[in-house]
């Protein structure tokens, strides 16, 4: 059983930063995607970016609308992943939600939810303007 716990969040003014983490257990090192999610009151969740891993390749995926602002990346000696948003603005306050699917993702799959089988309890991100 994989679990994922959430930190990280928090409120910040339009412009500033934070970095989310996702810790995990409970996961085989093989094929797999990790990814980040944000769902604002009314709207549905979508998808924000992904590490997809197929053997040794590696691949991030992201929405058009963090590209420049946010990076993913993973820790895997501490079985961790992170969300580096900088720039945030308003429209970027949401809850966050990690991830895991135990089959690599591809460009048609990193953004659906239905993709992933098992997700962290969220983080609350506030942006002020």
């Amino acid at each position: 059983q994989v679990q994922l716990v959430e930190s990280g969040g928090g409120s910040v003014q339009a412009g500033g930063s934070l970095r989310l983490s996702c810790a995990a257990s409970g996961y085989s090192t093989g094929s797999r995607c990790m990814g980040w999610f944000r769902q604002a009151p009314g709207k549905e969740r979508e998808g924000v970016a992904a590490i997809a891993r197929y053997s040794a390749f590696v691949t991030t995926y992201y929405n058009d609308s963090v590209k420049g602002r946010f990076t993913i990346s993973q820790d895997n000696a501490k079985n961790t992943q992170y969300l580096e948003m900088s720039s945030l603005q308003p429209e970027d306050a949401a809850m966050y939600y990690c991830a895991h699917s135990p089959y690599a993702c591809d460009s048609g799959s990193w953004s659906l939810a239905a993709a992933y089988r098992y997700w962290g309890q969220g983080t609350q991100v506030t942006v002020s303007s």
